[in-house]
């Protein structure tokens, strides 16, 4: 078993005193021993039933199981070879993103189009869908079954819709996404969160809750973050863009810039901008990647989702 695999239950770990605190631990989303690794000691207290001298036995059970240690390249690069890609449904865009949507990170998109039309075609796994502003339409989905031959049931089973009211329930929601994760193991491909910044921009305005605002989602992106490595699962979240006055007076061809500021720009581990081009047409460009050269694709919005562009 790998060691990102290691679950409470490991006899090395549970034993007739703790059965009821890897109850307390699973009630808020941690699974396995890397995600207690993963959750600071504050946050363990803030469970409730958990003391401090409980979280400091807890921490170091997880890390007799779990060498904190470090990996040589090579390790890590092995390592690496889980990572899969989540195919966009055009082979432009795919190459423009090294092949798809990526495992074990954040892909981010802004601009006119991030409605991610044809994301829920993908067959490869099961998929995790939050809603931040009633966008969901399962009748999409049908379409782009109808695209790749496959039954619109079979498609429709296979995507757990949850629809977020408050920053704090999209937050909650994540402990669901966590144990769901574990709970079928290997099974969820994709958690798509459509968008990650509207609920934040209504329950907080103005500058004077701006410091808090930034928190909490720098707090909601570090967990997106952690359950994309724990369990091995792609997470794609939408955007949205705002005027950026210093844009003037740098010559910027396109004055707009994508909102959540510092936070989210070094959370998201690839940044796509999307645009309109003539008709169905979209352009994505990389617009922050740790791999991947500033480079544009063209692809088409159809009935069957994302598509390659027509020439």
């Amino acid at each position: 078993m790998k060691e990102d695999q290691v679950v409470l239950e490991e006899p090395g770990f549970q034993d007739e005193e703790n059965v009821a605190d890897i109850k307390k631990l699973k009630s808020v989303g941690i699974c396995t021993i890397k995600g207690i690794q993963m959750t600071t000691r504050r946050a363990l207290c803030n469970v409730k039933g958990l003391s401090e001298a409980k979280v400091d036995k807890i921490k170091e059970a997880a890390n007799k199981l779990i060498e904190p240690g470090f990996l040589t390249a090579f390790e890590y690069s092995e390592k690496r070879k889980m990572v899969f890609h989540i195919t966009t449904g055009s082979q432009e865009f795919d190459k423009l993103l090294g092949g798809g949507i990526e495992s074990m990170a954040i892909t981010e998109a802004f601009g006119v189009t991030a409605q991610l039309p044809g994301t829920g075609g993908y067959t490869g796994g099961k998929i995790i869908f939050i809603d931040t502003e009633n966008t969901f339409r399962p009748d999409r989905l049908r379409d782009i079954a109808d695209r790749f031959n496959v039954d619109h049931d079979a498609v429709l089973d296979n995507v757990l819709y949850a629809r977020a009211y408050t920053s704090e329930h999209q937050m909650e929601l994540l402990d669901y996404v966590a144990a769901k994760f574990h709970e079928e193991a290997g099974i969820f491909k994709l958690l798509i969160i459509d968008s990650i910044m509207a609920l934040f921009r209504v329950d907080f305005s103005g500058r004077g809750e701006l410091a808090e605002r930034q928190q909490k989602l720098a707090q909601m992106l570090s967990r997106l973050q952690k359950i994309s490595e724990e369990y091995n699962v792609a997470v794609f979240v939408t955007n949205q863009m705002t005027a950026d006055p210093g844009a003037t007076m740098t010559f910027q061809a396109d004055p707009k810039k994508p909102i959540g500021g510092h936070i989210l720009a070094h959370a998201s581990t690839t940044r796509i901008s999307l645009r309109k081009g003539r008709g169905e047409l979209r352009i994505a460009k990389i617009y922050d990647s740790p791999e991947m050269p500033e480079n544009e694709a063209t692809f088409a919005i159809t009935a069957g989702g994302i598509g390659d562009a027509k020439e």
